[in-house]
C-alpha cells in the first residue's frame, strides 16, 4: 500500500527540520516570584527574562546570569533595539515603560503608559515602541528619539502578545474578542481587524514573515494559523493545555507552542497544510518561551513546585507553592 503524498511530505518536513527536540540543559537562576515573557538578543547572546520586580539577563552560551534590570514592578515584557543600544520593559504594576542601556543595563528614563502594560515591542522602521495595555485596552506609542509618548491607540479589547512583520505592520492578539488587530506603525492607527474563528482567549503570537502567516495560541488548546493579508484563518492545529507563548524558527520553518501542562507542541507545514510534527515534554508551568534562531534552541522560564494544598475557606482553588530558589531556564534543542 502506497503512503499518502501528504504523509510523505510531512515525513520530509520532520527529517529536514531536525525535530526530536528534548530538554538538553537547565540554567539555574534562583530567586522567588513569578515570571512572564522572555526575549532573546541573538547578537549579544543575552536572554532577557522577566522575574517578579526585575529583569534577569542570562548569557545563554556561558549559562550564567550576567546582570539585572531592577525596579520594574510587575514586569511583563522586554523589547530590544540593538541599533539604538536601548531596551524597554513593560511594568504592569507601575503603568510605565522603563528605558535602559543594553550594555550597562542602567535604567535611563521611564514613560507613562495605559493601565497594566503587558506585551511590548520595538518597530524598527518607525523607531517606535508599542506597549499593549491589558486593562485600558489600548496601546501606548513611544518615540525612541525623544522618549516621549506620541499616541494612545484604542484597540477595542484586551491585547495580548504582538509581533511585527519588518515592513511597518504590527499584529496583536485581542484576548477577549478573539481577534487579530493590525496596526500601521507610521500612521499610528488600526488598519484592520479580523476574528480568529475557533479560538478562545488568544495569548501567544508568532509570525512567519516570509510566508505571511500568524500563529496564535488559544485557551481552548488550539493554534490558529491565519493569513493577515486576507484576514482569514487557514488552519487549526491541536496543542497542549495552558499555552501562553508561541515562537517561530524561520530557518527550519517550525512554529512552537509552550504549554503550561508541561509540553511543547511543534508545528510544521507542507504543501500549505499545517500539522503537529512533535510533542516535546518540558516541565509543568513552563508556559512562555523565546526561540534562538542562531542555535535553534528554545528557552522556557520554569520553576519547581510543591504539593497543592487542600482547599480551605476563601481558597477554593489553591495553587501549589513555588519551591524557594527553583527558578530556572529550560533549554530545549536537538
Amino acid at each position: 500500500m502506497k503512503a499518502h503524498p501528504l504523509l510523505l511530505c510531512f515525513a520530509a518536513v520532520i527529517a529536514s527540520a531536525q525535530t526530536h527536540y528534548r530538554v538538553i540543559d537547565k540554567i539555574p537562576i534562583g530567586g522567588d516570584g513569578g515570571w512572564d515573557y522572555a526575549t532573546m538578543d541573538t547578537a549579544s547572546r543575552g536572554l532577557f527574562v522577566s522575574h517578579a520586580e526585575k529583569v534577569v539577563v542570562v548569557d545563554v552560551d556561558k549559562r550564567v546570569v550576567v546582570g539585572e534590570i531592577p525596579a520594574t514592578p510587575g514586569v511583563h515584557g522586554i523589547a530590544i533595539a540593538p541599533a539604538l543600544n536601548r531596551g524597554f520593559t513593560s511594568n504592569g504594576r507601575a503603568n510605565t515603560i522603563s528605558i535602559f542601556d543594553l550594555k550597562t543595563l542602567q535604567v535611563l528614563a521611564t514613560a507613562a503608559t495605559g493601565m497594566n502594560p503587558d506585551a511590548i515591542l520595538y518597530e524598527e522602521r518607525a523607531k517606535r515602541v508599542f506597549a499593549f495595555n491589558g486593562r485600558s485596552k489600548d496601546a501606548t506609542v513611544l518615540d525612541t528619539t525623544t522618549n516621549r509618548v506620541l499616541a494612545t491607540i484604542p484597540l477595542g479589547g484586551k491585547p495580548e502578545f504582538a509581533v511585527r512583520d519588518g515592513k511597518g505592520m504590527i499584529y496583536v492578539n485581542i484576548e477577549d474578542t478573539h481577534e487579530v488587530v493590525q496596526i500601521e506603525a507610521n500612521k499610528l492607527s488600526v488598519v484592520k481587524r479580523y476574528v480568529l474563528d475557533g479560538c478562545e482567549d488568544p495569548t501567544g503570537l508568532a509570525m512567519d514573515a516570509a510566508k505571511r502567516r500568524l500563529f496564535s495560541v488559544c485557551g481552548n488548546k488550539v493554534m490558529i494559523v491565519s493569513d493577515p493579508d486576507r484576514g482569514k484563518v487557514v488552519a487549526t492545529v491541536a496543542i497542549g493545555e495552558g499555552s501562553d507563548g508561541a515562537g517561530f524558527d524561520s530557518t527550519r520553518g517550525l512554529a512552537f507552542s509552550s504549554n503550561g501542562e508541561g509540553t511543547i507542541t511543534v508545528v510544521g507545514e507542507a504543501a500549505g497544510r499545517y500539522q503537529v510534527v512533535e510533542t516535546v515534554p518540558s516541565q509543568r508551568g513552563a508556559r512562555t518561551m523565546a526561540v534562538d534562531t542562531q542555535n535553534h534552541r528554545i528557552y522556557l522560564p520554569a520553576a519547581r513546585f510543591g504539593p497543592t494544598p487542600a482547599p480551605s475557606p476563601g481558597k477554593a482553588n489553591p495553587r501549589a507553592p513555588m519551591l524557594p530558589d527553583s527558578f530556572e531556564l529550560l533549554v530545549v534543542g536537538n
